[in-house]
């Protein structure tokens, strides 16, 4: 059902890569720069998951040290 589900979803997704690709070339033939931001588009967009995924590890690796530091105090 999963694999179904995705085969609906990628299949128009896929389709609209070439027109995408094909307009920001011809934009930047004629020198426009639409090629340009869409890169830096995507750019700022695979970042954002990796900087919330590295905000959330930070703070979940502060708590933890804090943790453990309280944990020492009270053996002692």
């Amino acid at each position: 059902m999963l694999i179904i589900g995705m085969g609906s979803v990628l299949n128009p997704l896929s389709a609209q890569c070439p027109m995408c690709r094909l307009s920001a070339e011809t934009n930047l033939k004629d020198g426009g720069t639409q090629g340009r931001g869409l890169n830096a588009g995507i750019l700022f967009m695979l970042s954002l998951p990796y900087l919330l995924v590295g905000s959330l590890g930070y703070i979940w690796w502060k708590n933890n040290q804090r943790l453990r530091r309280e944990d020492n105090f009270k053996d002692l």
